[in-house]
């Protein structure tokens, strides 16, 4: 919720030195019968209730045939199972996102654990640290209050990669203005438990960092923005098989949909600025990042 180069083989989608303009162009592809997937989305969010069964119409007419719904606490967990239960495209992830950490039990482990034995929970989170909305941004909040708040967030965020490396599952993160610290407190851990980067919009040595960690990292429509040259620039020279797709949703619609309510089907404009950013195909990019999503999510059922 709003976080190498490879040699090309004939199934890859290669790297190349970044050279996409600064303003993300207008591109006209032929709509690829290949499929995508949402990787992250948050689907219980009441954006959706009005027009729910049209938006996963209109995400299958896209070609988007998976959709990962992320919890952001036990309520919202148990919300996107619901979902994943009634519709066989979607899956879920279970977890509580480190905004909320005032608002979270002191111990999450056993129902996470809980959670996590359900068929179609494929990852624990979204977790990680966010040093951005911190008690002292509001009214009457003191650095002593942030340092409560940021040692809850770490807290949590141990948890979860407790009962990943528990249960078998990975996790995802979420991290903002925290990116040291995230990385510090996934290092312990990484022998263990991978993780995924959402949202990712640091740069390229960032996301070797990341890498250097056995996890990967994914992009949202941030990389279709006129000011996203950076995160164009880390697509391109994402390794083949450490990065995947998401919306975000509903947040980050990609342009044209810049400030309108994001959805699933939306992964169609942000695969077209990524397959031209790396220079391959729709094809080859759904093939890469699909099989990348099977395999960092155990449980997910590709196709």
């Amino acid at each position: 919720m709003y976080g190498l180069p490879v040699a090309a083989g004939p199934r890859d989608c290669p790297t190349r030195p970044a050279t996409a303009p600064e303003a993300a162009p207008s591109i006209a592809l032929t709509l690829s019968t290949s499929g995508f997937y949402d990787t992250h989305a948050h689907l219980d969010y009441p954006d959706f209730k009005a027009d729910f069964d049209q938006m996963l119409e209109r995400a299958r007419a896209a070609g988007i045939t998976r959709i990962i719904s992320i919890g952001t606490d036990l309520d919202s967990s148990r919300r996107a199972i619901a979902l994943a239960d009634r519709h066989e495209m979607i899956y879920a992830v279970a977890g509580w996102h480190p905004s909320h950490a005032h608002e979270a039990p002191d111990d999450l482990r056993d129902a996470l654990r809980g959670l996590a034995k359900h068929p179609k929970v494929v990852a624990l989170g979204e977790t990680g640290l966010d040093y951005h909305w911190l008690p002292s941004r509001k009214p009457a909040g003191t650095t002593a209050d942030d340092e409560r708040h940021k040692l809850k967030q770490a807290d949590l965020f141990r948890q979860h990669l407790e009962v990943a490396a528990e249960t078998g599952l990975n996790v995802v993160i979420h991290q903002r203005d925290s990116f040291d610290d995230t990385l510090a407190q996934l290092k312990p851990f990484a022998d263990r438990v991978r993780g995924v980067f959402h949202c990712f919009g640091e740069n390229v040595e960032r996301m070797r960092q990341v890498m250097q960690l056995n996890s990967l990292v994914s992009f949202t429509g941030i990389v279709t923005f006129k000011n996203g040259q950076t995160v164009r620039d880390t697509t391109a020279a994402a390794p083949a098989d450490r990065f995947m797709l998401e919306t975000d949703c509903p947040y980050l619609a990609p342009v044209p949909y810049r400030g309108k309510r994001c959805e699933p089907a939306f992964v169609k404009e942000i695969s077209e600025v990524v397959a031209q950013a790396r220079g391959c195909s729709r094809e080859e990019l759904s093939a890469i990042t699909c099989a990348t999503a099977g395999s960092f999510f155990p449980k997910l059922r590709q196709g």
